[in-house]
C-alpha cells in the first residue's frame, strides 16, 4: 500500500534530482531513469506522478521559478528606497540558491526547453515580465520614462552574466556577479543625473 502523504515528498525529490542531473550533464539529455536513480525511486514512479521527461522538466522550471520568487519578494520586502529595491532584485538573481552550477545549467536549458515546448516558453515569459516589471517600478522613480530601457538592460545583463557563468567551470562568484550588473546601473544613474 502506498504510504499517505508521500507523493509531495516524492514530487520534490525528482524536482531536485531533475536539476542536479541537468547541472552534471550540462543539458537537458538525461533520462527519466537517471532522474528516478538520484531521487532514489523506480523510473516507473517518476513517470506516474509526471507522465514524462518534458513535465518533469517544467516542474523543475516551475520550481527554480518559484524559489527565485522568493528570494525576489524577501530581498524586496527589506528595501526601503528604489535603489535599494533595483539592488534587491539584482542580488535575488545572484543568491546562492539562484546563482549555483546546477542551477546555472538548468536555467539554460530551461531557455532551450523554451524554444520547443510552449508551456516552457510561458513560464519563461512570465519569468521575464515580472523580472521587468520589478526593475520598471523600482526605476521610474529613478530615471523616469527611461525605466523601461535600462529594466530591459538590466535583465539582459543579468542573462549574459549566467550565460558567461555556464561556459566557465569555476565556482559561481555571487557577490562578484552582481557587482558587474549594479556597476552597471550605478553608471547608468550618474549618467542620468548629468543629462
Amino acid at each position: 500500500m502506498p504510504k499517505l502523504g508521500m507523493e509531495p515528498i516524492r514530487r520534490a525529490a525528482l524536482v531536485e534530482a531533475t536539476i542536479h542531473e541537468i547541472g552534471a550533464q550540462g543539458s537537458l539529455d538525461v533520462t527519466v531513469g537517471a532522474i528516478a536513480k538520484r531521487a532514489g525511486m523506480s523510473s516507473a514512479l517518476a513517470h506516474h506522478y509526471f507522465g514524462g521527461k518534458e513535465q518533469i522538466f517544467l516542474a523543475a522550471m516551475r520550481h527554480t521559478l518559484t524559489v527565485y520568487g522568493a528570494e525576489v519578494r524577501g530581498a524586496l520586502a527589506m528595501a526601503k528606497t528604489p535603489q535599494e529595491r533595483v539592488e534587491a532584485i539584482v542580488r535575488a538573481s545572484f543568491s546562492n540558491s539562484n546563482f549555483r552550477p546546477d542551477v546555472i545549467a538548468a536555467w539554460l536549458n530551461f531557455y532551450v526547453l523554451a524554444q520547443t515546448v510552449p508551456d516552457a516558453t510561458r513560464l519563461l515569459k512570465i519569468y521575464q515580465a515580472r523580472l521587468r516589471s520589478n526593475l520598471v517600478f523600482a526605476l521610474r522613480p529613478l530615471i523616469g520614462e527611461r525605466a523601461g530601457e535600462l529594466a530591459s538592460n538590466i535583465a539582459a545583463l543579468i542573462d549574459g552574466v549566467y550565460l558567461r557563468q555556464s561556459l566557465v567551470k569555476a565556482v559561481p562568484d555571487q557577490s562578484g556577479a552582481a557587482r558587474q550588473v549594479l556597476d552597471y546601473l550605478d553608471l547608468e544613474l550618474e549618467r542620468a543625473c548629468d543629462e
